[in-house]
């Protein structure tokens, strides 16, 4: 299991990560998702040792990634695909990771098959490779120790609609066998597919987190008019929150037939009332999100 507990991150006067808490539960795989900028990387990278923590913890079944005596063994990562040896060849990389970790070498050919680089491609130097190949790689690499926690960033970049198919049932299948998954990505069908539980991030803080089913079913109401900002202050002055979206949008979690009223109240013309839940996962994340996206992401 991953615990982050009140995990905060500063750089100078910047907050990247601010207070998170959430826990990623083995048998599950839990997307973690926020829009650039929004503190996943920097809370991956904290998790596994690589940045150290301006206050709080975060944990590998209460142990310190710093503080495993094997990490490979325990923990399978890959947080940027291209962070590789340039100069080596694919087979070098994972005969390297073996000696380090001390495994059989015939681990190296078993990852090989398992994530579909051929004999070939494994002489050719890493430079050479794509970015589908490099991610293939790392993956190999991360799954090497057979570990039992897996903490990924981005490793759907660069694959193919087959290769992106395969992740999918190789996630599906280690979490099926009661790994633990934390995954993060910017294919949101992917992450609806494939995740059992998400936490959203948004400039550095936890916005929602919980089952998929759960944020999902909650996502609330979705109005359209062509007037959005006086339904949206109609809304506030009927003392119902609303979030002004940059797709033109209003949110909130009111249900339709209250935000209907009160827009037949303020003489407001509605063109789309609906309920978000079934709207699927990027409305639900654009709505989350609306205050931290960059211009042009929500159109």
């Amino acid at each position: 299991m991953i615990t982050v507990e009140s995990l905060t991150r500063r750089y100078g006067g910047f907050t990247a990560v601010d207070n998170v808490s959430f826990t990623a539960r083995p048998g599950r795989v839990t997307g973690f998702l926020g829009p650039n900028g929004a503190g996943k990387s920097t809370t991956m990278r904290v998790v596994v040792g690589l940045t150290a923590p301006t206050s709080g913890a975060a944990t590998i079944d209460g142990v310190r990634f710093a503080d495993l005596p094997n990490p490979g063994l325990e923990v399978g990562v890959l947080l940027d695909a291209s962070a590789q040896h340039a100069g080596r060849t694919g087979r070098e990389i994972l005969t390297v990771a073996c000696e380090t970790m001390g495994l059989p070498r015939s681990r190296v050919d078993e990852m090989l098959e398992l994530v579909s680089l051929t004999p070939t491609e494994a002489q050719r130097r890493v430079r050479d490779y794509s970015l589908g190949m490099r991610q293939r790689l790392g993956i190999a690499t991360a799954l090497l120790g057979d570990p039992r926690v897996l903490i990924l960033d981005e490793p759907a970049n660069g694959l193919d609609p087959a290769g992106i198919r395969w992740m999918r049932d190789l996630l599906t299948g280690f979490a099926g066998a009661g790994g633990t998954v934390l995954l993060s990505s910017h294919l949101l069908h992917e992450i609806e597919v494939i995740a059992d539980d998400l936490v959203v991030i948004g400039n550095g803080r936890i916005v929602a987190s919980g089952s998929k089913e759960e944020l999902l079913a909650s996502a609330g109401t979705l109005a359209r008019s062509s007037s959005p900002r006086d339904l949206a202050r109609a809304l506030d002055q009927a003392g119902i929150p609303s979030t002004l979206a940059r797709d033109g949008s209003v949110r909130t979690e009111a249900d339709p037939g209250r935000v209907g009223a009160v827009a037949l109240s303020a003489g407001i013309a509605l063109v789309e009332l609906r309920s978000s839940e079934g709207a699927g996962l990027e409305d639900m994340f654009l709505s989350l999100t609306a205050d931290t996206q960059r211009e042009g992401a929500a159109a």
